[in-house]
């Protein structure tokens, strides 16, 4: 059937609305559920998690062909910032803008088993992983993710996925079979190994770029409880703790993935998955870690994956002002790493302070299968500030000793930082693919990927 007309919008809302875009223009499949500056529903619609923005206008598919009339209005407004949101979780707070245009596809949120022997599910971009989580648990299976369960799969699925299964399971994108994408030009293809086989290299770490994914198919893993542990330690002396904590992780068996969160308040905090539901193996695996510092805190339970996915309740996004976050990757944890580490957090730029670990299973894969090329990472790191300036001035003394970055805890909007996330030969690959795929640019309001010039033409 076809779409309700929709009633004109009140003088009030077509006051506020902003200059350059064609709002009497908006196709008809979109008009209905379109969000204007006006709109009662803005402002749970304008902003990320971290981020307030004020978009000119967020359109909100419902369809994969609605996917496809949103960009066509968007290539006739190239002149506006775009951005796509599947949950607007992402630090980067890409996902929203000042007067542009906001594809948001929240809607297409359907989970569905696709084969139970394979173990293959269909996710759509807008479903959060609390939602996947919970669809999975009752089939005694998992698909790791962030540590977050607000986030969207849609962006997570395409940056790489470093979370609290990483060092058993590998990244998110690791898992990642098929996916079906709607390019610059409006077609949609399918990608996986055999079809579109560069596109879906490209998906797998640079999503962002090249189109907006409609659907994954991701094969999931069997597991049931994990151990869960939050530990909070007294840290005298930030440096050694950060070599000691290395250390350990370095030496702990996959199956244990912990996070530490430093403020320079003189606390550490240690969270991790222990990816096994008995509680010797959970203890015996903890115990190096509890060993690091003096504990002053401790939690240790026995849950299923689904429920740390639900830790933070769901609730809208309504973010304020600009996020200041930054990136990186590093190998190891060495003395100068660590010592870096701490003159950071001393410098007074930084209010928060974060390791996610890395290493294990993530690093069986070759860099060169995917987008995201850094397997050899041990850890990522994130710093957040309140202050660009002064983030980047305690930043300063850990960049020499990064070996990458990662797309989704960035929020500077430099054009080098695209050298940082993809390593020389990846990105060449990547700008030759854009020059095919999206030789204008559309998809531009990320870590852009910027298509390769056409190659010099001999005279005649």
């Amino acid at each position: 059937m076809p779409p309700e007309p929709t009633s004109p919008r009140p003088d009030r809302v077509r006051a506020r609305r902003r200059p350059g875009i064609d709002y009497d223009g908006v196709p008809t499949s979109l008009a209905a559920t379109a969000v204007e500056p006006g709109d009662p529903g803005y402002r749970d619609a304008r902003s990320t998690y971290l981020r307030g923005g004020h978009p000119g206008l967020v359109l909100r598919p419902q369809t994969t062909g609605e996917v496809v009339d949103a960009l066509a209005f968007a290539r006739r407004h190239r002149h506006l910032p775009l951005g796509v949101r599947s949950g607007g979780h992402g630090i980067s707070g890409r996902s929203t803008n000042d007067g542009g245009l906001v594809i948001d596809v929240g809607a297409l949120d359907r989970i569905e088993v696709l084969d139970p022997t394979r173990r293959l599910v269909r996710i759509g971009p807008g479903a959060r992983w609390r939602d996947v989580a919970a669809a999975l648990q009752p089939h005694g299976w998992v698909l790791g993710s962030g540590d977050h369960g607000g986030v969207g799969v849609g962006g997570l699925a395409t940056a790489g996925g470093i979370g609290y299964l990483g060092r058993l399971h590998g990244l998110t994108i690791d898992h990642l079979r098929a996916v079906e994408v709607v390019l610059a030009d409006g077609s949609l293809v399918r990608a996986d190994e055999t079809e579109h086989p560069e596109l879906f290299w490209a998906v797998r770490g640079a999503g962002a770029n090249f189109g907006v994914v409609t659907a994954f198919e991701f094969v999931v893993d069997e597991l049931t409880d994990v151990g869960w542990a939050q530990l909070a330690f007294r840290v005298d002396d930030p440096a050694r703790f950060l070599v000691d904590f290395g250390r350990v992780v370095e030496a702990a068996p996959r199956q244990t993935t912990p996070n530490l969160i430093l403020n320079g308040s003189g606390v550490a905090q240690v969270l991790a998955v222990v990816a096994s539901d008995d509680p010797e193996v959970v203890l015996s695996q903890l115990q190096p870690l509890a060993s690091i510092a003096p504990l002053i805190q401790q939690q240790v339970v026995i849950t299923p994956y689904a429920e740390l996915m639900t830790m933070f309740p769901a609730a809208p996004h309504r973010g304020l002002g600009e996020p200041v976050s930054r990136s990186g990757l590093v190998t190891r944890l060495t003395p100068e790493v660590a010592d870096a580490g701490a003159r950071l957090l001393a410098d007074g730029g930084v209010h928060f302070f974060m390791l996610r670990s890395m290493g294990g299973a993530i690093a069986d894969v070759d860099p060169g299968a995917t987008a995201f090329a850094h397997r050899d990472a041990a850890f990522s790191i994130s710093a957040m500030g309140r202050s660009a300036a002064e983030v980047d001035r305690s930043w300063d003394v850990l960049r020499p000793h990064l070996t990458g970055s990662y797309l989704s805890f960035d929020s500077s909007t430099d054009p080098d930082r695209v050298h940082q996330a993809f390593p020389p030969a990846t990105l060449a690959r990547l700008r030759a693919l854009k020059a095919e795929l999206d030789p204008t640019n559309l998809f531009r309001d990320n870590v852009n990927v910027v298509p390769a010039p056409e190659p010099a033409r001999s005279p005649a």
